[in-house]
């Protein structure tokens, strides 16, 4: 299969896995982007405009506001991957919360309704189950465009590397925002430098 060249959209909600998927996707050697937002009013209009603008400058992207701008990005970057990352509810709300708790964030605010998800996990949890839905219906008739991944349940290469038509890299997939995580991802970078060196070594030899 030919490696995809298109941009590529990581469209599920904030604690599903997104950083790890960022991660992989550099190291598939793809430039990311992540955390796009705005201040001041009409925060609906700006951000869509900011983020919109932004996404003809990277190959991929992750977080916010990515995920509730996946019509338009299909609309105005036909041929792009879809990727919807998704988590147990419960797991998520707890995570959700613990993450944000009570802090008011603008961002929240205009993705759930409610600026904090403490005292209105209802209302998150609605919104969450509600934006998969409405992606999954989407995309319904088109399987080449989409794929869904569980990375909190272990999915990883073997799954987005046939999707993107990419060899799968000589490491392990990338678990990040765990404490475990972090000290895995050090790990695991070390290996790739080390075994880096090593061929460079070798080449200079030669």
């Amino acid at each position: 299969m030919k490696r995809h060249t298109g941009k590529i959209f990581a469209i599920g909600f904030q604690k599903t896995g997104t950083t790890s998927l960022g991660a992989a996707l550099e190291l598939l050697g793809y430039d990311v982007c992540g955390y796009v937002s705005v201040c001041g009013p009409d925060f609906d209009r700006h951000i869509r405009k900011v983020a919109l603008a932004v996404a003809d400058e990277y190959d991929a992207f992750q977080d916010n506001p990515w995920a509730l701008l996946y019509r338009e990005l299909d609309e105005r970057h036909p041929g792009s991957k879809f990727i919807l990352t998704l988590r147990d509810e419960q797991s998520w709300l707890r995570s959700v919360l613990k993450h944000f708790g009570s802090e008011p964030s603008d961002m929240q605010k205009w993705i759930y309704g409610y600026a904090s998800p403490k005292g209105h996990e209802e209302a998150y949890l609605n919104r969450y189950r509600a934006h998969n839905a409405r992606v999954l219906e989407y995309f319904a008739r088109r399987p080449d465009d989409l794929i869904v991944m569980k990375l909190t349940r272990g999915e990883g290469w073997e799954k987005l590397c046939p999707f993107l038509g990419c060899q799968t890299p000589q490491c392990d997939f990338p678990r990040l925002n765990t404490a475990a995580g972090r000290s895995w991802w050090r790990s695991a970078c070390n290996r790739v430098v080390r075994k880096a060196r090593t061929l460079t070594h070798t080449q200079k030899a030669a």
